[in-house]
């Protein structure tokens, strides 16, 4: 079995893709091909890729899209192809998770040290195991993925859970956004302090907290604080 990384190219240009193919394997890595954004996941699915090179404009399901829907499934690095270099643009790659986007066109050269850069970037930020977290409401258990309030299992995408996870294990203490940024964000360079408001708000709604009833307290001009729901408990 091959230890190259394998890298998940999805276009729906055929040329475009044998292109992406060459560059890529003369770098040293594996590829997989994915024709479209349905197409990809499926692909993903049966072979998981360690990074995905993503083109923005795809018919029916696109770019955007897909990376929503393999940022549910995974935390996966994942550079844009994008045919706009426009600030706007890039900042919406950001917001929806991807970590680093290439203007078309683009250098071979280019590409090529971007994705280098990504897996190594990835590489680094792979967490160390985590205790499982328990209070009278919640349970999280980092390492199997699993989280649980009053008993329910509750889905999160593995962004709300770098989030929670960053929550859960300093209790009670005063985190800014910008430490909130390095607990959750593999790169904090690479986002923006809107992030954390964003996926505050979104985890809030996933668990089913209200703005009155949340653990997690909004410290106005700082950051936030989680208050763990009475006694609190880590196991090993």
């Amino acid at each position: 079995m091959s230890t190259r990384p394998r890298i998940l190219v999805v276009d729906d240009e055929p040329d475009l893709r044998l292109a992406l193919r060459s560059v890529l394997e003369r770098a040293g890595f594996e590829v997989s091909e994915a024709v479209d954004g349905r197409d990809a996941l499926r692909v993903f699915h049966r072979v998981p890729a360690q990074l995905v090179v993503l083109d923005v404009s795809m018919p029916e399901l696109d770019g955007w899209q897909t990376l929503e829907r393999l940022r549910e499934i995974s935390d996966v690095p994942v550079l844009m192809l994008t045919a706009s270099g426009s600030e706007p643009e890039k900042v919406r790659g950001l917001r929806a998770g991807a970590d680093d986007y290439v203007v078309k066109p683009f250098g071979n050269q280019e590409l090529a040290a971007r994705v280098g850069s990504l897996l190594r970037r990835a590489r680094r930020a792979k967490p160390e195991p985590q205790p499982v977290y328990e209070d009278a409401e919640l349970r999280v258990d980092v390492a199997r993925r699993l989280v649980e309030r009053r008993g329910v299992a509750v889905s999160l995408t593995p962004r709300e859970l770098a989030l929670l996870t960053a929550f859960v294990t300093h209790p009670n203490q005063l985190l800014s956004q910008d430490q909130l940024l390095g607990l959750a964000w593999a790169d904090a360079g690479d986002v923006t302090r809107n992030q954390v408001k964003l996926y505050v708000k979104y985890l809030r709604d996933k668990m089913g907290w209200t703005a009155t009833d949340s653990p997690i307290e909004a410290v106005r001009g700082f950051g936030y604080r989680f208050h763990p729901t009475e006694a609190t408990a880590i196991a090993s």
